[in-house]
């Protein structure tokens, strides 16, 4: 660790305060809270990455991730062989200024990630431990007390939080961290949890599944003409048909703004897929009506398929976009 600290300068004390600010200001919808959480940690603190971790059933979940831990939203690690586990199960805050010797690690998981120190703070609130906040470095001994002060500062706020949104419960928790608050359906974090799950399934199982990304077309019109209520009921509108439509057959979830997400565990061909998309644009193509006015959702759809495309996380999400952003240019230029 590094030597005595300096004091925190009031400048950043200030960027402390508007962080705060800024993260108490979105009230209790979790999924916001936890992610503007980590980019805050992230930023204050100069760390290549942040995570929050939730203590779910024996893991330790990447609920909110930036930075170098982005991609590996979703990740779950066994809760008793990690840093983090332990922090949750001693309370108190724990460092490791060179993760590659540091026994209290797990070691395949930080080199995986590319990080070789790390700062971990409990989420705790009274007698409630639900979490860690994280941050981490690519440099070895990068953490000192004056980022113990203020991660301690952010993630004391986000406890409390946390722990008024959910009443108690840690079911109440999980369901919040992981569905979106305007339309109820499952969010990016769950949808990540998912699509890695269902890989490993797929994998121990020798079967195949599909992926489908789905971008709504024309928000932004809806938005600047009828303005952002009308925005969102355009959201809840298309995330309900999304559900509605894929009920017993695939995971759906809002990715954010109007991106969605749905995997479908036996669908594993191209016509299958196709299938299923031309089946929620005819439920599209039914107009809705928004205080009098006449509205039209329009949508377009990428997917991809397991293993064929790939067999990652990041190949399947970033083959789907590219077919979902083919179809989108290939509209516009029908249209053109």
């Amino acid at each position: 660790m590094k030597q005595q600290p300096a004091p925190i300068p009031p400048s950043k004390m200030l960027k402390i305060i508007e962080a705060q600010t800024e993260i108490s200001k979105i009230g209790l919808d979790l999924g916001m809270v936890m992610s503007l959480t980590t980019e805050k940690a992230m930023e204050l603190l100069d760390a290549d990455g942040a995570v929050i971790e939730l203590a779910e059933q024996g893991d330790m979940v990447y609920r909110a991730a930036s930075g170098l831990l982005a991609p590996f939203l979703g990740l779950r690690l066994a809760q008793n062989s990690s840093l983090s586990g332990l922090c949750v199960a001693q309370e108190k805050i724990l460092y490791s200024d060179d993760v590659m010797q540091d026994d209290r690690v797990d070691k395949t998981a930080c080199k995986r990630v590319g990080i070789n120190s790390m700062l971990v703070v409990p989420l705790k609130y009274h007698d409630s431990c639900v979490g860690v906040l994280k941050v981490a470095s690519k440099t070895t001994q990068f953490f000192g007390h004056s980022e113990t002060y203020i991660l301690s500062l952010i993630s004391d706020m986000v406890a409390a939080i946390i722990f008024h949104a959910i009443e108690f419960s840690k079911d109440e928790l999980y369901y919040k961290a992981t569905h979106d608050s305007l339309t109820g359906i499952g969010n990016r974090a769950k949808h990540y949890d998912d699509l890695r799950q269902r890989i490993e399934l797929a994998k121990k199982n020798n079967s195949k599944f599909s992926l489908v990304l789905f971008d709504m077309d024309g928000l932004k019109s809806i938005n600047d003409t009828y303005g952002h209520s009308a925005g969102d009921e355009a959201i809840k509108t298309f995330a309900n048909l999304l559900s509605q439509t894929y009920k017993s057959q695939g995971l759906v979830a809002r990715l954010g703004g109007d991106e969605f997400a749905a995997i479908f565990p036996s669908v594993v061909s191209k016509e299958q897929v196709q299938n299923m998309v031309s089946v929620l644009f005819r439920q599209l193509a039914q107009s809705w009506n928004w205080q009098g006015q006449t509205l039209q959702l329009q949508s377009s759809a990428g997917y991809s398929i397991f293993p064929d495309d790939g067999q990652t996380v990041s190949t399947l999400m970033e083959v789907a976009d590219q077919n979902m952003y083919r179809q989108k240019k290939e509209k516009h230029k029908s249209v053109g």
